[in-house]
């Protein structure tokens, strides 16, 4: 079936203004990408000098995603909607779902326009499957839920994996997050699953201060949260073992796929300094 996507969300930027820097494109920065400028390079930057690390810690978050599709598809769920997609890079969600059940079907969703120009690298997945992707922003989820591409891709009726992977960051308490993810899980049936990674200050809150400050100095919010707060988000689930722990210790047996060895959890289980979780829809 085709592959497609769709532009939803009124007041969503189209244009890119390398003149800033975008979250999308420091991520990337970090993980070795080439889509990036120097607004993006010098936050990127600027962050790793109050964190070193702050580069491995973005490849263990990406880990991550590629760990949880996997738990996800085994446990049976194939459909995946991925939210704050980021510019494309190894192992996207498709790949890596696709690679494990062919007819895998999955959206993405990002609010740089750079990830929308690369939207056809997010859809080379295989014939069985279907890939979309929806350019709008989180902020508003029902343009989400109502993008024509979505539900041509999706079938709403049954389960859903939700890949909300360091996205959560961006958005204060203010901007009600909670009932943002309410959102979304109403949408999808019991079955469902949500995956989310998020920043803490818990592990060296001054460090972390100092992070917060660059990127707000730069326009982007940046909120990181606490292992209390972070489980708060997975309210309408029950989180499956081992919890919200520390993004390298997350079931690390799957980092070599489905049939690969069982990786040592690091040394240091607080080397990235993320808190992930895995919740089901009872």
């Amino acid at each position: 079936m085709p592959d497609s996507w769709s532009e939803a969300g009124v007041g969503v930027p189209t244009k890119i203004d390398t003149s800033v820097a975008h979250e999308a494109r420091v991520y990337d920065y970090w993980l070795g990408g080439k889509d990036n400028y120097p607004a993006d390079r010098a936050l990127g930057d600027a962050i790793a000098t109050h964190i070193p690390a702050i580069r491995s810690m973005a490849r263990a978050n990406r880990t991550f995603l590629g760990r949880a599709v996997r738990y996800v598809v085994d446990a049976g769920v194939t459909q995946f909607l991925d939210i704050g997609t980021g510019i494309p890079t190894a192992g996207n969600t498709h790949e890596i779902a696709q690679a494990i059940a062919s007819g895998a079907c999955v959206v993405y969703v990002d609010n740089d326009p750079i990830v929308l120009a690369h939207a056809r690298a997010l859809m080379s997945g295989t014939r069985e499957g279907k890939t979309a992707f929806v350019h709008a922003d989180l902020h508003d989820p029902a343009a989400i839920l109502r993008a024509p591409s979505l539900t041509a891709t999706l079938d709403l009726d049954r389960p859903v994996a939700i890949m909300l992977v360091a996205i959560m960051m961006y958005f204060r308490d203010s901007d009600d997050p909670h009932t943002i993810i309410d959102s979304l899980l109403e949408a999808v049936p019991s079955g469902s699953y949500l995956a989310i990674t998020h920043p803490t200050a818990d592990f060296d809150a001054r460090a972390m201060a100092r992070v917060v400050a660059s990127a707000e100095s730069a326009g982007i919010t940046f909120n990181p949260r606490s292992r209390a707060d972070t489980e708060s988000l997975f309210a309408g689930t029950k989180i499956v073992e081992p919890g919200v722990v520390p993004v390298v210790t997350w079931h690390p047996e799957l980092i070599g796929g489905r049939s690969g060895r069982a990786q040592a959890i690091p040394a240091d289980p607080e080397s990235a300094w993320y808190w992930a979780g895995v919740g089901r829809k009872a």
